[in-house]
């Protein structure tokens, strides 16, 4: 009979920084170091086998839509122009600016307009607007339903 090493024991192991979750190589390393040490006359069944391996597979499954979910995440939002989609269709009201002199109009002037579409310029989102302007989204300052 194989004699245990000491130094296996859990009182012997740190204590540091222990997670609940086990990752599929956890999961393999447990399943591999069972099949090396079953007794030779009381094997596994096959049942137990196929069952462990189908967990072994669907844990591999759930890891991989994990990261897909963590990427579709992230993608959305970074993009300004996904954040700020949701804005085709209403009416916004902006303060007019001088085209000349780049400062608001003096006294100050709301204009009132439709949002067709959203890009991006450097980093930010920008509204296009049915009277053909295109204004930042910081530049708003009411968003609503468009009056009929």
């Amino acid at each position: 009979m194989t004699k245990i090493d000491p130094s296996l024991y859990l009182n012997n192991q740190s204590r540091g920084s222990f997670s609940n979750a086990l990752g599929k190589d956890e999961f393999l390393k447990i399943l591999m170091a069972q099949l090396q040490n079953q007794d030779p006359l009381n094997p596994m069944e096959d049942k137990e086998f196929i069952s462990q391996m189908a967990t072994f597979s669907s844990l591999e499954q759930m890891m991989n839509m994990s990261k897909s979910m963590d990427a579709l995440v992230n993608n959305q939002s970074i993009s300004p122009v996904i954040e700020y989609s949701h804005m085709i269709g209403k009416e916004v009201t902006y303060l007019k600016i001088d085209e000349e002199t780049g400062e608001y109009v003096q006294p100050a002037e709301k204009v009132k307009s439709i949002v067709e579409a959203v890009s991006q310029q450097e980093g930010s989102a920008v509204l296009e607007l049915d009277n053909g302007k295109a204004i930042y989204t910081d530049e708003v300052v009411r968003v609503n339903h468009p009056s009929s």
